[in-house]
């Protein structure tokens, strides 16, 4: 039987390999980042995607790019998009 993992959310990384291995609080990193704790609180429970903005913003604060952190938000709303309805419901184009 074959088991699939549940995705993790970009939010769930950012709280384990990021906020925790520097130490940080969330208020902390909210408000280095000059977002309010809200935002990330909503990121970090995976209740809110990051957007270019937030990309930006810890991209410039851990010293990395925008692009990784979009990456992996791109990865995760591609992994939990449905694609097998998708390719049931949209048929290819014939050139």
């Amino acid at each position: 039987m074959k088991t699939t993992t549940r995705p993790w959310h970009p939010g769930e990384l950012l709280k384990e390999d990021w906020i925790a291995d520097y130490g940080l609080t969330q208020y902390a990193l909210a408000k280095a980042l000059h977002i309010p704790h809200s935002r990330l609180t909503d990121i970090i429970k995976g209740r809110r995607g990051i957007t270019a903005d937030t990309a930006l913003r810890l991209a410039r604060f851990y010293g990395n790019t925008a692009e990784f952190w979009l990456h992996l938000q791109t990865d995760y709303d591609l992994r939990m998009a449905d694609a097998k309805k998708i390719a049931a419901e949209v048929q290819p184009c014939a050139a």
